[in-house]
């Protein structure tokens, strides 16, 4: 099996990056998921999108790998950029691995994605969205609030100083985001309480992997405990050694089973699928509030994902070739090796698998308009 692994290469495109150490770490999940995967017959190899070039697009097309996995967040350091690529796979007919381009489009676009949580009555903190810097008289919600960028992940844009209190403090915020990522800012109530993840596995059926809790120690004192940019990438600040991830040790079954089941519910609000992870606040009264979606999540052997498959007893080649399989068994109802070439007999697919995937390239019906998905 030839399996090609696709990831951004745009760590230094910019000279200032308020995401770069996060772009940079995908290269090194690709070296990883490679090593796992190349074993026996089966052969990994890593393709690197080069800033904004499509040059991958025509590689692609030569390769015909039997399986792309997806490690791309950004393209030409824009995070907004990585709906992209789905999209072009499905137009090469190459099946992948993850989310498909309408859903991490969705999971990108923050308040879309809350939108689309409330109309499913699931549970995420009340917001607004600040466009403008005159927007920020209209925002009528009660504090402390929590600012950040409305089109990014990883926590960019997120720091100490991005949860409020004040009108004064809110102003600041917003116009930080609005100069600094040149997008809106999305104004959330600020939920204080445990920070608990869920990851999740699978399609039909999917499964959750165990739940992990942030832990914040002592740079947190007397400070707002969130998982900030510094917190998540800058490995010799005190504020990523003070918030570490664990098993989440929960002795309230009832509370566990809620978490899950809003987890899975955010998970197929946004039609995501193979695997992922959705971050929850815990309220005081016990309500699991969604704070993000991440169908993207990171692949690193070190990071939560992984921790949490180890502790389910899937090590990190399991894992790996676990992944390749569930993006198989969607796109051609098994995860046997694909034969190359037109006419390939497959089963039925199920509903939820990559549009065009498998199907070789798009050919254009004589007299005829183009053929599209269903």
């Amino acid at each position: 099996m030839h399996i090609v692994i696709l990831h951004n290469r745009d760590h230094d495109l910019l000279e200032e990056d308020p995401g770069r150490e996060a772009r940079e770490d995908v290269m090194r999940v690709a070296a990883f998921l490679c090593e796992a995967l190349t074993r026996g017959t089966t052969h990994a190899e890593p393709l690197a999108v080069e800033g904004n070039r499509l040059d991958f697009v025509d590689t692609l097309r030569q390769l015909q790998p039997d399986l792309v996995i997806n490690l791309c967040e950004s393209l030409a350091a824009d995070s907004r950029g990585e709906i992209l690529i789905p999209g072009l796979l499905d137009l090469l007919g190459l099946p992948y691995t993850g989310s498909s381009a309408l859903s991490l489009g969705l999971a990108l676009h923050k308040p879309k994605a809350k939108e689309l949580l409330r109309a499913r009555g699931i549970s995420t903190p009340a917001f607004a969205v600040v466009q403008r810097p005159e927007d920020v008289k209209a925002v009528d919600l009660p504090y402390p609030l929590i600012v950040k960028p409305a089109h990014e992940d990883a926590s960019m844009g997120v720091d100490f100083d991005s949860v409020v209190h004040t009108p004064a403090e809110l102003a600041r915020a917003a116009i930080a985001v609005l100069s600094t990522f040149h997008q809106p800012a999305l104004v959330e109530q600020f939920i204080q309480g445990r920070e608990i993840y869920v990851p999740l596995l699978g399609n039909a059926p999917r499964r959750a992997l165990p739940l992990t809790e942030i832990h914040f120690g002592q740079a947190f004192e007397n400070r707002p405990n969130i998982v900030s940019y510094k917190a998540k990438w800058e490995t010799e600040s005190p504020e990523c050694r003070d918030s570490t991830s664990a098993l989440c040790r929960l002795e309230d079954t009832a509370l566990e089973e809620r978490l899950i089941q809003t987890a899975v519910g955010a998970f197929s609000a946004l039609d995501c699928q193979d695997y992922g992870r959705v971050d929850l606040r815990v309220s005081a009264e016990g309500v699991p509030y969604v704070i993000d979606i991440n169908p993207n999540c990171d692949l690193h052997p070190g990071a939560g994902f992984a921790k949490a498959a180890a502790a389910a007893g899937i090590d990190y080649p399991a894992l790996a070739n676990r992944l390749v399989e569930i993006a198989l068994e969607r796109t051609h109802g098994n995860p046997s090796h694909r034969t190359k070439g037109p006419g390939t007999a497959r089963r039925v697919d199920p509903p939820n698998r990559n549009v065009l995937a498998g199907r070789g390239p798009v050919r254009h019906r004589a007299g005829g308009p183009r053929a599209h998905a269903e």
